[in-house]
């Protein structure tokens, strides 16, 4: 009989604890019509607050090549390049608090920098691999997190379960009038558009 009980509370608990998960994980991120975001299309990720910059983009910093640097559009106007997010499961909707890679193309992959001593930040770049969650790619995974009824993104990989990650909000810092995405104690607020 105790054999049994314990078969039963083992169950209860996996089950509660699996159920708690697929909730949470349920929740779809919205575009501004409160459409869930799907992976098949293309995103526009624009500031919520106005005024500082348009959509996000890429740019050659200081001469770079590769990795080319995320940043935010000095133009306010501008929508920056769209996005496409690809979750680490697979699924076709793109989920609160779920590892996604973010791509500006097939080949511009977010991934977070080496930290620059300089300016002692750590920037998000496009050199990222796409797929292949562990410990090779654990810097190529982001987050989109609910934030003060909008969304921000945040680097907090969890596709690799022995990896020491730092978990920081996806912020701005501004260098040389540049607006780079970097780690950040404030975090950009963001919202997303569907790219036609």
């Amino acid at each position: 009989m105790s054999s049994l009980l314990y078969i039963f509370l083992l169950f209860a608990v996996f089950t509660s604890h699996r159920g708690a998960t697929t909730e949470a994980a349920v929740e779809p991120v919205k575009d501004i019509n409160g459409k869930p975001l799907l992976t098949k299309y293309n995103y526009y990720i624009l500031p919520v607050v106005r005024g500082r910059g348009g959509g996000l983009t890429m740019s050659n910093f200081k001469n770079e090549t590769c990795p080319r640097s995320v940043i935010q559009d000095q133009f306010e106007v501008s929508q920056g390049l769209p996005v496409k997010f690809s979750p680490y499961d697979k699924s076709r909707i793109v989920r609160v608090s779920t590892d996604q890679n973010i791509k500006f193309s097939p080949t511009s992959i977010w991934e977070l920098a080496n930290f620059d001593e300089r300016t002692s930040q750590w920037f998000i770049s496009t050199c990222g691999v796409e797929g292949n969650p562990g410990q090779k790619t654990v810097g190529n995974w982001f987050k989109i997190d609910e934030f003060e009824k909008d969304y921000k993104i945040r680097f907090c990989p969890t596709v690799c379960n022995f990896c020491k990650v730092i978990c920081r909000d996806v912020g701005v810092f501004v260098q040389d009038g540049k607006r780079r995405l970097a780690l950040s104690e404030v975090p950009l607020k963001v919202m997303f558009k569907k790219a036609y």
